[in-house]
C-alpha cells in the first residue's frame, strides 16, 4: 500500500515545557525521552552479583526506583542464552499472527474509521518491531513507547514513529506512587501527557507494576545457575589434571617459597620446572570427577527448566526433555493460552493508547474506537470450529450470520462483482421459528437430547421476547427519568394497558413446544 506523505518539521526537538502542553487539545509534538544518549550507559548490576546485592537491588525498585532492576533484567537477557531464547519465543508467537482493525458497529461511519486507522497502522513503519518492542513487558513488567507526531499532507494527524523509552527512566512516586519519566532535561521525573506514551503492562503475578515482570520472578535462578556456570568452568579449566601440592623444610627461605609456588604454577602449562633440593612437588589425583561434572551440570539443568515453567507455563517444548505425545500437545497448548493471552492485552493497549488518539484528534472525542483484533486461533481449531458450524447450523437448525463466519475465520468478504470460487452451497433453512426434534438415528443420550433443546429454546426465543416486551421498552423511552417511570408502573391502570399490549401467544407458544418435547424424552426412557 503506498504511503501518504507526510509534512516534515513537526516533530520538533526544542524542550519540552510541562507547563505549556500536556495534549488534551492537541498533539505533544516535542520529543520528550526516547532514544537520549544516556541510554546506552549501564552500571551493569550484575557484575559480582550476590543474593545480597540482588534483594538490595529488588528493594530499591520497590521504593520506586527501578533504575539497577531494569539495567539487570536487560543483562540478564544479554548473558543468559536460554533465557533469552525462552523470551523470543514468547514475543515471536504474538508477533507472528495476523492482526485486523474492526468496526465497533456496522454503521458506515465506524466502518470508515476502522478502515481509516488500518491504513495508519499500516503505514507505521517496523509495526512488527514496535510491537516486539512492547512484549518487553513480559520480561520487565512494563514498556512504555513514545508517539512521535506528524501532519500528513490533508492536514491529518498521524503517527510518524513510536520509539522506545528504557525501562531505566521510569519511577514511582514515593506518595503518590504515580509513574513519572525521567529524562536529560527532567532527572527530578514528568507526569506522563495525555496521548503521548504507550504503556504495556504485564502482569505475571499480582502486585506493583515494577515487581510484575518475568525477570523478577527468574532472577534467582538466574544468580544460581551464574554460581553453578562459574564454577563448572573453573573446574573444566584445571579437569583430567592431579592437584599439585608443594612441600618445603621448615627451615626453607622464602625465595625458596616463591620458586616452589612459580614451579607449580608453570607445571600446569609447561609440563617442566624446577624447585630447590629442599623442596618437593606431589601429584594427587582427583577422584569421582564425572559427579562433579554431573553436579553442575544437573543445577544449570535444573535452573533452565525452572526459567522455561516461568516462561512458557512447561519444559517439554523449550527443553530437551522425554515424553509421550499427549503430554507435549498439552503442554503446548499451555503455551497457545499464554499466547492468547499476551495477544488480548496488546490489543487492549493498542486500541486504548495508539487508536484511541488518532481517532480522538482526527474525528473527536465522541467518535466510536474500532477494535483492534490479533487472530490466534489455531488451524487444528479452525477446523474444529467449522465441524461444529456445521453440526450446530444442519442438525440443530441454529442460524449463523456470514458476517460472523467471515470474521471468525479470517476470510475477507468479496466485493459487489468480485470473482469468487465455486462451490456447493447448502440451502439456508428458512423454516419459521420452531422446534426441531434430535433426529432419532443420532443415538443422542438424553441429557444431550435435553441440552440441545435448551440452547435452541434460547436462542430462537431471544427474538420473541424482544418482541413480547416491546410495549415495556417503549415506556421506558417515552419515561425521561427513573422517578417518571416508577410513578407509570405503580398505576394500576397502566400496568393493566401494559400486559393487554403485550404479545404473549407466540412465546406462550414456544415455551409448550419446550415442555412438549421435553416430556417425549422423559416418557422414551420409562
Amino acid at each position: 500500500m503506498a504511503k501518504k506523505k507526510k509534512k516534515q518539521g513537526k516533530i520538533r526537538n526544542e524542550p519540552y515545557d510541562p507547563a505549556k502542553e500536556n495534549g488534551s487539545i492537541r498533539p505533544v509534538y516535542a520529543r520528550i525521552a526516547a532514544k537520549e544518549a544516556s541510554d546506552k550507559y549501564s552500571e551493569y548490576p550484575s557484575n559480582g552479583l550476590t543474593p545480597m546485592r540482588l534483594a538490595q537491588i529488588f528493594r530499591e525498585a520497590d521504593d520506586g526506583d527501578v533504575r539497577r532492576q531494569m539495567e539487570l533484567f536487560e543483562e540478564m537477557e544479554e548473558k543468559d542464552p536460554h533465557l533469552f531464547s525462552q523470551l523470543q519465543t514468547r514475543k515471536q508467537a504474538v508477533t507472528g499472527l495476523e492482526w485486523e482493525v474492526q468496526p465497533i458497529s456496522p454503521e458506515q461511519r465506524d466502518k470508515q474509521i476502522a478502515q481509516w486507522v488500518q491504513d495508519q497502522m499500516e503505514n507505521i513503519e517496523n509495526l512488527n518491531g514496535i510491537l516486539l518492542d512492547l512484549l518487553d513487558a513480559i520480561g520487565k513488567g512494563i514498556s512504555v513507547m513514545e508517539i512521535l507526531w506528524d501532519v500528513d499532507d490533508r492536514n491529518q494527524i498521524v503517527i510518524a514513529d513510536i520509539q522506545q523509552v528504557h525501562p531505566k527512566k521510569l519511577m514511582w512516586d514515593a506518595v503518590t506512587d504515580e509513574m513519572r519519566i525521567c529524562t536529560e532535561a527532567h532527572p527530578e521525573g514528568i507526569s506522563l501527557p495525555h496521548n503521548k506514551f504507550v504503556v504495556h503492562r504485564y502482569k505475571a503475578k499480582s502486585g506493583h507494576d515494577s515487581r510484575a515482570g518475568i525477570l523478577r520472578v527468574v532472577s534467582w535462578m538466574y544468580l544460581f545457575k551464574n554460581y553453578s556456570l562459574k564454577d563448572w568452568v573453573a573446574f573444566c579449566e584445571v579437569y583430567g589434571m592431579p592437584l599439585r601440592l608443594g612441600k618445603y623444610d621448615a627451615s626453607a627461605s622464602e625465595a625458596d617459597k616463591r620458586a616452589l609456588m612459580e614451579a607449580i604454577v608453570s607445571l600446569g602449562s609447561d609440563a617442566a620446572g624446577i624447585v630447590p633440593s629442599s623442596t618437593s612437588i606431589e601429584f594427587i589425583e582427583a577422584e569421582n570427577k564425572n559427579g562433579a561434572t554431573d553436579t553442575y551440570e544437573k543445577l544449570a539443568r535444573y535452573c533452565d527448566e525452572q526459567i522455561s515453567k516461568a516462561i512458557l507455563g512447561q519444559t517439554l517444548t523449550s527443553d530437551s526433555g522425554s515424553g509421550s505425545y499427549a503430554q507435549s500437545k498439552t503442554h503446548n497448548e499451555v503455551r497457545h493460552d499464554l499466547t492468547i493471552a499476551d495477544a488480548k492485552a496488546l490489543s487492549m493497549t493498542i486500541r486504548r493508547d495508539i487508536i484511541g488518539p488518532l481517532v480522538e484528534y482526527n474525528f473527536g472525542p465522541e467518535a466510536n474506537l474500532p477494535l483492534f483484533e490479533i487472530t490466534c486461533e489455531d488451524p487444528e481449531d479452525l477446523l474444529q470450529t467449522a465441524d461444529i458450524y456445521v453440526k450446530v447450523r444442519n442438525e440443530l437448525g441454529v442460524p449463523i450470520a456470514l458476517d460472523h463466519i467471515y470474521k471468525k475465520f479470517g476470510i475477507p468478504k468479496p466485493e459487489s462483482g468480485e470473482a469468487v470460487i465455486p462451490g456447493q452451497i447448502t440451502e439456508a433453512n428458512t423454516e419459521p421459528v420452531g422446534m426441531k426434534a434430535p433426529e432419532p438415528d443420532l443415538e443422542m443420550e438424553v441429557q444431550d437430547q435435553i441440552d440441545g433443546i435448551v440452547e435452541l429454546s434460547v436462542q430462537n426465543a431471544s427474538e420473541l421476547f424482544r418482541k413480547m416486551t416491546a410495549p415495556i421498552r417503549k415506556l421506558v423511552d417515552e419515561c425521561g427519568d427513573m422517578q417518571s417511570l416508577k410513578e407509570k408502573l405503580e398505576d394500576a391502570d397502566t400496568v393493566r394497558r401494559l400486559y393487554e399490549a403485550m404479545d404473549l401467544e407466540e412465546f406462550t407458544d414456544y415455551l409448550h413446544q419446550g415442555i412438549y418435547f421435553a416430556e417425549l424424552i422423559g416418557r422414551s426412557e420409562r
